[in-house]
């Protein structure tokens, strides 16, 4: 178990134009990459970076000693916003980059993040995919390939940016108030922002990318946690389990939808990737509109 940083100067609130605040837990190999990513970003000597680790059980001080110039610290309130919030607690820079450990922002991000917000209150940045083993894709990584972070969707038709690439100024953040633990707090957030009538806009210049889920048990785990997360946001409205009942019918049916956009995505390769990407849409589907019904019932998932 790691110890907890102490109040030494290295982790005093530091004078920057720009907070990168990165949740990490249990993630230590693709932490090296992002650091490392961000770290060879010429801009970076005017932000100041930290690393919000979530208790994890992996030791972070080899990173520590590899980057110098990162702050880190330890929340022991679990989930990524409780984590992103220290984040913002422990820095003072008026312009806040939210990222994930998991993350690899492209060069230039961080000019390119800047100048996005120079013109909004809030910025959604691309977010491309790649895969972490060679070809060909199998099921999970076919099927993320294709649906999964349609940043451009989410700013401009759905009202959010997702965390893994959300830029927002200190004083946005504060009248907002903080990201909410327990539900999809990228959504709640972007929502409770809007609003306020704080202006969001996508920018496909601010550029991270993102490993697709190596097996369909990472993706299975991922749209659980979307899932229950998804189900406290309905809390406020009228006739919740109704509204998600019918939810939970129209995933049922969505397959049949988006079949078409797997087909002729041009970002699967093969007939091979096709048809394991076609396979995973209707367990998905058919998983995630389970788990919904299960839900509207009071049941767990």
């Amino acid at each position: 178990m790691q110890a907890k940083p102490s109040g030494t100067a290295v982790n005093q609130k530091r004078s920057a134009d720009i907070a990168v605040i990165i949740p990490h837990y249990n993630d230590r190999d693709r932490l090296h990459r992002c650091l490392t990513a961000l770290v060879a970003d010429p801009e970076i000597g005017k932000a100041d970076i930290v690393v919000v680790d979530n208790n994890s059980d992996q030791d972070l001080t080899p990173l520590r000693e590899l980057f110098p110039s990162v702050r880190f610290f330890i929340e022991t309130l679990p989930g990524a916003a409780a984590a992103r919030n220290r984040g913002v607690r422990e820095t003072s820079a008026p312009m806040l980059f939210f990222t994930d450990a998991d993350c690899v922002p492209q060069a230039g991000w961080v000019a390119a993040g800047r100048a996005a917000l120079d013109t909004s209150d809030i910025v959604g940045g691309a977010v491309e995919l790649f895969d972490e083993t060679p070809p060909p894709r199998n099921g999970a990584q076919s099927f993320e390939a294709v649906f999964a972070f349609n940043q451009k969707y989410y700013v401009e038709k759905k009202g959010f940016s997702v965390s893994a690439n959300l830029l927002t100024w200190r004083h946005v953040f504060q009248d907002v108030g903080d990201f909410r633990p327990g539900v999809s707090e990228d959504v709640d957030w972007c929502h409770r922002a809007r609003k306020r009538k704080f202006y969001l806009i996508y920018d496909s210049s601010v550029l991270v990318t993102h490993p697709t889920r190596a097996n369909m048990n990472e993706l299975r785990k991922k749209w659980r946690r979307v899932v229950c997360e998804s189900f406290e946001l309905q809390a406020g409205l009228p006739f919740p389990r109704v509204r998600w009942a019918v939810r939970a019918g129209l995933v049922l049916a969505s397959p049949m939808l988006d079949l078409r956009k797997l087909i002729l995505s041009n970002r699967l390769r093969t007939p091979k990737e096709r048809a394991a990407g076609i396979i995973a849409l209707f367990y998905l589907r058919a998983l995630r509109a389970g788990w919904m019904v299960r839900q509207v019932f009071g049941w767990p998932v």
